[in-house]
């Protein structure tokens, strides 16, 4: 199956040189890393804003960039939807107006009529049609901006911390709205941040970007638990990334049942319904391991595995050691002390017991 996208390029920008390569199936790739370390750079070179000093970009088969070919496809004909971190709406128009804009930029015989209406059921923001910007919060702004996109028909969404800019309340407003994005819009999305939560909760690929190059690119689940990755300098501390679906509640104790590849586990209940899909997130310093059957201890989560893999001593001295444990049909992360793994005598193959709180599993 080819790529969706297959991007290698260089160039420099003064002292700082971006030499980035990754591939990606589509749907929604996260170009994560801390600030400066060359994600909006990376965008622009694929939006048309930077042409690069060699290299090329390929969009589903179609390359836009080949400097090797002497091919670079101008910014407005690539068609890519590009949302940065403010909406920069047109503040004299009405929402239904900075919609209808993106459509001058689909040729007239290509214009799909139907498109306004599956945008504002995708987006949620049909009653703000004849608001102005000025009377929105940041989060329906950001989602009118998103839709302006959409409706330029584009063949790839670029979306550049889209969320840095809102507060806790208007990420969570329009978080839903961007996974519906990926699930139901077809279009595949590249979504720049530097948030773990973000990314953990959205993304299907993740391109880690440091220093102007990608470090490692892959699926989300394989690469937020990669040991090597998480002993990295300045690393995110590795995370379990888990589907699971609820298959019942201890309601005495206000608690849901789930089942995950990893095992069953036991979380606070919340606002979880009986059968539903969700997607859980346990850092890899809330597993404690266990040589026996653990008895008598708080933590109500115990899983049964194997050591599959453990990473090279780290933090500062060499204090810490990275792990992976293979529990059921998933693989979890852990993080020690170099002393535990060897008073344990961990070794590849051990079998060993996970210990998980219930009030630590996260859902991103």
């Amino acid at each position: 199956m080819t790529d969706v996208l297959d991007i290698a390029v260089r160039h420099r920008l003064g002292e700082f040189t971006l030499d980035a390569a990754f591939t990606s199936d589509g749907r929604l790739t996260a170009l994560f890393g801390s600030s400066g370390s060359g994600k909006t750079s990376l965008v622009n070179v694929i939006g048309g804003l930077i042409r690069p000093d060699s290299g090329h970009v390929r969009i589903d088969g179609e390359t836009l960039v080949d400097t090797g070919r002497g091919i670079f496809l101008p910014k407005h004909r690539r068609r890519i939807g590009y949302v940065f971190q403010e909406a920069r709406l047109f503040p004299h128009l009405t929402v239904r107006q900075n919609l209808l804009f993106g459509h001058w930029f689909v040729p007239r015989a290509q214009r799909r009529p139907a498109e306004l209406d599956k945008v504002l059921d995708l987006l949620g923001i049909g009653h703000l049609l004849r608001r102005r910007p000025g009377a929105l919060s940041g989060g329906e702004k950001q989602r009118v901006a998103i839709g302006r996109a959409l409706l330029a028909q584009p063949r790839l969404l670029l979306m550049d911390e889209p969320l840095a800019a809102l507060d806790e309340a208007r990420k969570a407003e329009i978080l839903p709205h961007i996974e519906r994005l990926r699930d139901e819009a077809g279009i595949p999305i590249v979504y720049v941040s530097h948030a773990l939560a973000e990314v953990a909760r959205l993304a299907t690929t993740v391109a880690m970007v440091e220093n102007g190059r990608v470090a490692a690119c892959g699926p989300t689940a394989e690469i937020l638990s990669r040991p090597d990755l998480a002993a990295r300098p300045g690393a995110p501390e590795a995370s379990t990334l888990l589907s699971a679906e609820v298959d019942g509640f201890e309601e005495a104790f206000g608690l849901a049942r789930l089942t995950t590849p990893a095992g069953p586990l036991t979380i606070a209940r919340g606002a979880l319904r009986q059968g539903q899909r969700i997607k859980i997130r346990i850092l890899a310093s809330d597993v404690m391991l266990s040589l026996g059957q653990p008895a008598k201890i708080s933590a109500l989560n115990v899983l049964s595995g194997t050591v599959a893999e453990i990473g090279e001593r780290s933090g500062t001295g060499g204090s810490t050691v990275h792990l992976l444990i293979a529990c059921d049909e998933a693989r979890l992360a852990a993080r020690l002390t170099a002393k535990s793994v060897a008073l344990l005598e961990l070794a590849p193959g051990k079998p060993v017991h996970a210990v998980v709180k219930s009030v630590s599993v996260e859902m991103p």
